[in-house]
């Protein structure tokens, strides 16, 4: 079934309540059934790296192409496209290799974020 281009697909809410740490387990648990771990092998570091790369680019795509920033639009066959799909795609990868790894990743956001609290304002003199 293809939704409308201006609809958005229905999902089942059971998995909107999760945190972030379920939702890692759950993500990268389907990336082994899917195959992309054969034999329950590690993938290398350089490979989930640029995988996210890949990602982040395909965001930078849809923004090129004049996409609203806010726009889903599915294809034919039913896959959501456009930047936030790709978005998600970058924290669905992410999810995944800190899963992969070991990382408790939602420790890790609370511990950064705390962090960022201290931080003067633009510190290091950045502008963006």
């Amino acid at each position: 079934m293809r939704p409308d281009a201006d609809d958005t697909m229905t999902f089942p809410d059971h998995e909107g309540g999760m945190d972030i740490q379920e939702w890692q387990h759950e993500i990268h648990a389907l990336a082994v059934e899917k195959g992309w771990y054969p034999n329950g092998e590690q993938r290398p570091a350089a490979e989930h790296l640029a995988n996210l790369h890949a990602e982040v680019s395909e965001a930078w795509e849809e923004y090129r192409k004049g996409h609203p920033l806010d726009h889903i639009y599915f294809r034919e066959d039913g896959k959501p496209e456009g930047f936030p799909v790709e978005i998600a795609d970058v924290v669905i990868r992410c999810l995944d290799m800190a899963d992969a790894i070991g990382i408790d990743l939602a420790r890790v956001i609370r511990m950064k974020h705390i962090f960022n609290k201290t931080r003067p304002f633009r510190h290091g003199g950045k502008m963006a």
